[in-house]
């Protein structure tokens, strides 16, 4: 039976406001059509050079109520030495089995950020590790039948998209999310005070374009999707 918690659709982000920038149109898009979203931060996201612990909850939360999410947790694993340890690994798999998603979203597989690889190698993992049985975790087993790669990256490199989701009516939602975290993109960046905000709009209009949209994001896949019929495909 179905709780308050479970969800369809569960975004693994390494930071507060990855999962923002990567897909924040998406998030607001399955939300506004009445899908069930969680985002897990994995961690604090700080120490950074403008940040506090309590400026960045403040953020997360206002970006939060924007993107309409209600649920959404941080599993307090260190910021700059995430790694995919067994304790981690067992941290997530209990949210996935509490949350119990049909759909992973994890960042891509490809990046500079340690972090963000060590999210996607964690994320892998727990996945796998939340269907045992004989366990002492907490839930019930639970896989995930579908694993979808979001772009979070911090690498300036053609992507490896499989496909983009048309976000050309939420973007402008999308920007005021991201526009929450003042202390990463605006704060004592003088010249440069939005220019990661700037990159992504220049980003998801490329993509946007690709599919014949204003503005788009991309995903990518290593197992094969199904569609239930062609007339999903823009």
């Amino acid at each position: 039976m179905a709780t308050d918690r479970q969800v369809e659709y569960l975004v693994v982000a390494p930071h507060p406001d990855d999962a923002e920038l990567g897909m924040g149109g998406t998030i607001i898009k399955l939300i506004r059509a009445g899908r069930r979203v969680a985002v897990v931060d994995l961690t604090s996201g700080e120490p950074t050079p403008f940040g506090t612990p309590a400026k960045r909850r403040r953020e997360t939360a206002a970006s939060s109520a924007v993107l309409g999410l209600t649920m959404r947790l941080n599993l307090g694993l260190k910021n700059r030495e995430l790694e995919p340890t067994l304790r981690a690994r067992v941290r997530l798999a209990e949210a996935i089995r509490t949350l119990r998603p049909r759909v992973l979203f994890i960042p891509y597989w490809n990046d500079a950020h340690p972090d963000h690889l060590a999210a996607t190698a964690l994320a892998v993992d727990a996945r796998f590790h939340a269907k045992l049985t004989k366990t002492r975790m907490k839930g019930e087993p639970h896989y995930p039948a579908r694993v979808i790669y979001y772009y979070c990256t911090h690498l300036r490199t053609h992507a490896d998209v499989a496909f983009a989701v048309d976000v050309s009516e939420h973007f402008a939602a999308k920007l005021r999310a991201v526009e929450c975290y003042r202390s990463q993109f605006y704060d004592g960046r003088g010249p440069q005070a939005g220019a990661v905000v700037e990159y992504v709009t220049e980003t998801n209009r490329y993509w946007g374009g690709q599919i014949n949209r204003t503005y788009g994001e991309p995903f990518a896949v290593r197992e094969t999707l199904g569609l239930e019929s062609v007339e999903s495909v823009l």
